[in-house]
């Protein structure tokens, strides 16, 4: 019984943490050291748009956390030195778990902005998809770049 609640809270830990890791690729997010940072605006139009996916994060929390869960889960098989083996075996695969989980769960759908901008210059954006924000060819747009970071805008 002792095991099962703490396997239970360490995966409610690894599903915290990795949620925790995902940050946000769109448009109207900016980080703390860009907000009240001047930003250089250009104008352009929009030339073409193409869905793509931008891979998630890939940082030791996700392998770390799915290793103590694959520890924990495998301490619990046999008794002695088989549960010491079952401990090293759950922990490398639960590692492995781990870090392929939060790469799925952070995984969002992108859209490249292909934009001819007023100088005549063609430069693509990559920018997290918003539910609530649509593109469209032909379309008036922003560049807001701040810190070698550009982000497209209506």
């Amino acid at each position: 019984m002792r095991k099962s609640v703490l396997l239970v809270a360490s995966f409610t830990a690894v599903t915290l943490a990795l949620g925790g890791c995902a940050s946000s690729l769109t448009g109207d997010t900016y980080s703390r050291d860009e907000a009240r940072t001047v930003q250089t605006v250009r104008m352009g139009t929009i030339e073409s748009l193409r869905p793509v996916k931008i891979e998630g994060t890939k940082t030791p929390i996700g392998a770390g956390a799915g290793a103590v869960v694959g520890g924990v889960a495998g301490s619990g098989v046999g008794g002695g030195r088989g549960s010491a083996v079952a401990a090293v075996i759950g922990a490398v695969a639960g590692g492995l778990l781990g870090a392929a989980a939060e790469e799925g769960i952070t995984r969002t759908q992108g859209v490249e902005i292909t934009v001819r901008e007023d100088d005549g210059t063609m430069r693509a954006y990559v920018q997290e998809v918003q539910p609530n924000e649509v593109f469209r060819v032909g379309e008036r747009v922003r560049i807001l770049t701040v810190n070698g970071t550009s982000r497209v805008a209506h």
